[in-house]
């Protein structure tokens, strides 16, 4: 079975193809911004313009215009495709990877959440969470580390508490998918933000 993954969620902006767990081609890039102008272009330069019989992309928690821009694309190309769409957490696949290359007890994924929080979440090594996704100050997010290694772009705020940190500041990579579990990555299509809105519509009296 041919797979898309698309990941959009965070300043990096990349897709994959995937053939079972192989991958067969991919690209990423770190953007900042633009997400919406890179992604297509980025798909249609993969081995069949990326047509495949599934579609994987990046739900959250991260950047809100850059969930939404990934999330739209892989609905837009399911439906044209008559393909099914799922999703994974860019903080499990950032865990992932980093075990993938260093395996060793439980493990705790960290990405910028904007406001000067982090998004955060614990994984056993397994990769099965231990909490749910959080969003947390840094000084209380490296508390509740409890000694345990962080990894993600997230690390690096974490720091400016705690410089003895490591260095592992790692952005998810959409081609690293293969490394998630099967329960990992058929998440329903739909954003996972990590925090409640910062705007709440008001209700009438």
């Amino acid at each position: 079975m041919r797979t898309l993954v698309i990941e959009t969620a965070t300043a990096a902006c990349s897709v994959a193809l995937l053939e079972g767990d192989r991958v067969i081609a991919r690209d990423h890039a770190v953007v900042g911004r633009g997400h919406a102008e890179r992604l297509v272009p980025m798909i249609g330069a993969l081995p069949g313009g990326g047509r495949a019989d599934r579609i994987l992309v990046d739900c959250g928690p991260g950047s809100f215009t850059g969930v939404r821009v990934g999330l739209a694309a892989a609905r837009g190309l399911g439906i044209g495709w008559g393909v099914p769409v799922q999703g994974y957490s860019s903080l499990a696949l950032i865990a992932a990877a980093a075990l993938a290359g260093r395996p060793g007890d439980a493990i705790v994924a960290v990405l910028d959440g904007g406001h000067g929080e982090v998004f955060q979440q614990a994984f056993d090594a397994d990769l099965t969470p231990l909490e749910p996704i959080a969003s947390r100050k840094p000084a209380d997010a490296v508390t509740w580390l409890a000694g345990r290694r962080a990894v993600g772009q997230g690390v690096a705020r974490l720091r400016l508490a705690d410089p003895t940190l490591g260095h592992d500041d790692r952005l998810p990579d959409a081609g690293d998918v293969g490394l998630l579990p099967g329960a990992l990555r058929t998440l329903p299509p739909a954003p996972l933000y990590g925090r409640a809105p910062d705007a709440v519509p008001s209700v009438a009296a």
